[in-house]
């Protein structure tokens, strides 16, 4: 059987202000309901594959539960990085956690973050990989490409393989992003595909080829899982040992050592199924429905002479008259205004709201949290209000605060209040009153979510004043 790697790592800093540190882009519904990270799990054959394992970040870890658990997808292993250190070691983890089940499956290793249209063409590269990994082979899959691109590298085919029907060839090179000229020539040759990142191999024959070629990797990745530890549904590795692990790409270091040995065995697989990274709003653009105008709009939007332009319009009316070639994004809390030929450089924005430790790096106003998610309405010296949805059956942590007393009214729903020595139960269009450092908990105990207005004043108002008496998430 396959095991799919789901690698949900990345913080699509180009996509701001839609996507942020703590929400980035595989947790974002772009293209239709479902998020990218759904839609990559949708389109597996469940048929052919396990439970898939979904290696993320720590801070990230409840994000994915609860978009697993409404998508109906169970877990094979939820494994949680204490810091990013880039491909490799996130593969060799997966590959740790299936051999220590006693088997070795066909790892299919995928990034959370990518589009593909056609789920047939995609189905089929995945079939044509599986011989050749069975045989124990390292596949990387590479994607017929349809333009001159320079955002990607490229892989070039060497000799043709052929098996049961299945396409492959030879890895010959891989290649860094190109200049413009040298793309063309690349895409007029034939013998290149784009670089999609995405893998399949036998989990063993992965860890044979690191420890002969990253055999450091190798040994702290081991060290770290043989440290884990299980918090409610996630796999915790050692953090202290990992930390010494070297940052590294999949590429430098196996496939690319490999293919350059005598009778390597790294494979690609072309593929053909309407990829895309989405890296960029130019590139989300292009894989979008488009109006007569060629513009991509999402939300209210009216527009007049209106032209190849991208306009996410997420809380508020937005209109367009005589523009061409923009990208217009609004949330709750930023506005985004780019020429479409330079959305490349959001990132530098995405770094100079990280230099000021801006809220707005990190954060959108709505903030998710293992028991539902608030919106920070207004902000005041000594005052905000926030608008608490709470999941069916939720509990926020026994807690209390230094600086701030709160005000809560139900708008819709039925809260159990713990406020001091006494809990009780509070319905729509109800009150209560938490006063500074007193120990107060909040529980949605019915079947529908708990909705109330939170009124906060104090001299701090601060995420940070918040001490946590119990929590069933494990936050402290």
């Amino acid at each position: 059987m396959i095991l799919p790697v789901i690698m949900s790592g990345g913080s699509g800093s180009r996509l701001w202000p839609l996507s942020r540190a703590l929400h980035p882009k595989q947790f974002l519904a772009l293209l239709n309901e479902n998020t990218l990270l759904q839609e990559t799990i949708n389109r597996l054959d469940n048929s052919k594959c396990l439970n898939p394992l979904i290696i993320c970040n720590n801070e990230h870890r409840f994000i994915v539960a609860e978009q697993l658990r409404t998508n109906n997808t169970v877990a094979g292993d939820i494994i949680l990085e204490p810091m990013g250190k880039n491909t490799a070691p996130a593969i060799t983890l997966a590959a740790l956690a299936a051999v220590a089940k006693g088997d070795d499956p066909l790892l299919l290793v995928l990034a959370a973050d990518h589009v593909i249209k056609d789920v047939a063409a995609f189905q089929q590269a995945v079939l044509d990989a599986k011989v050749f990994a069975a045989q124990g082979k390292l596949v990387t899959f590479g994607i017929v490409p349809t333009h001159a691109e320079t955002g990607y590298g490229y892989i070039k085919q060497g000799a043709k393989h052929a098996g049961n029907e299945a396409i492959g060839f030879d890895v010959d090179s891989f290649v860094e992003k190109p200049n413009l000229t040298t793309a063309q020539t690349y895409l007029d040759s034939g013998e290149y595909l784009w670089n999609s990142g995405m893998f399949m191999f036998k989990a063993s024959r992965y860890l044979e080829e690191l420890a002969k070629f990253s055999p450091d990797m190798f040994a702290i990745c081991t060290q770290s899982y043989e440290h884990k530890t299980q918090d409610l549904d996630f796999t915790r590795i050692s953090a202290d040992i990992f930390a010494q692990c070297p940052e590294d790409s999949v590429d430098y270091a196996v496939m690319e050592p490999l293919c350059k040995a005598e009778g390597s065995d790294a494979i690609v697989v072309p593929m053909n199924a309407g990829w895309s990274d989405v890296g960029s709003f130019s590139s989300l653009w292009e894989v979008s429905e488009k109006d007569e105008n060629s513009n991509v709009n999402h939300g209210d939007v009216i527009s007049h002479n209106t032209t190849n332009s991208y306009i996410n319009a997420g809380h508020k009316l937005v209109t367009t008259v005589g523009i061409d070639n923009l990208v217009i994004v609004e949330t709750k809390d930023a506005l985004l205004v780019a020429c479409k030929d330079q959305v490349q450089d959001v990132k530098t924005i995405v770094e100079k709201l990280k230099a000021q430790d801006r809220y707005e790096f990190k954060h959108q106003r709505e903030v998710f949290r293992p028991w539902g998610k608030y919106d920070s309405l207004d902000f005041g010296e000594r005052d905000q209000v926030k608008r608490i949805t709470v999941n069916p059956g939720a509990k926020l942590s026994i807690q209390m605060h230094h600086h701030r007393a709160e005000h809560w009214i139900v708008v819709s729903g039925t809260a159990s209040v713990t406020n001091g020595d006494k809990t009780f139960l509070v319905t729509e269009n109800e009150s209560t009153y938490i006063p500074l450092g007193q120990i107060h908990a909040l529980e949605n105990p019915g079947v529908l979510p708990l909705e109330l207005i939170e009124v906060q004043t104090g001299s701090y108002l601060g995420e940070d004043d918040i001490v946590r008496f119990d929590d069933k998430y494990g936050r402290v």
